[in-house]
């Protein structure tokens, strides 16, 4: 019997949780779930990869504060991959809202309303296969296809 394919996600470990040096211990929750780390880069991100990566949201009322925060110093962002590999990282980070985020997901344990503009909530991963592969092109084009 074929084995099927492992899925990949797009994670963007976020301005706040760089400069709070959470990196290696977001990075390990998601190791430690056993997904592989098949790619990985720091990066200042810019207005325009921005606008790539959030086209859908680039007409609502947030969108500006998004781009504020996301540009405001690095993001490290990262390829995973393994079976379910979205909906168990999408798990692992917890709801959106890091003050509602149940204890045990890392927005849970790690983040907290900051009473930014923007929601600081650490960390991004993409929300389904289709997205992933849209992201990991904007954010790794070399990885593609």
């Amino acid at each position: 019997m074929p084995q099927p394919t492992a899925g990949r996600i797009l994670i963007l470990i976020k301005p706040d949780a760089v400069e709070r040096r959470l990196v290696g211990e977001i990075l390990r929750r998601i190791e430690d779930k056993g997904y592989s780390l098949t790619a990985l880069r720091t990066v200042t991100p810019t207005p325009g990869i921005l606008a790539e990566h959030y086209a859908e949201h680039a007409d609502k009322p947030f969108y500006p504060g998004i781009v504020e925060y996301m540009t405001s110093g690095p993001v490290v962002a990262a390829v995973a991959e393994g079976q379910r590999v979205v909906e168990g990282v999408r798990s692992l980070m917890g709801p959106t809202d890091p003050t509602t985020a149940a204890p045990g997901t890392i927005r849970g344990d790690l983040g907290r309303d900051w009473g930014t503009s923007a929601i600081q909530n650490l960390v991004h991963g993409s929300d389904s296969e289709d997205s992933a592969a849209r992201e990991i092109a904007i954010w790794f084009p070399e990885l593609a296809g």
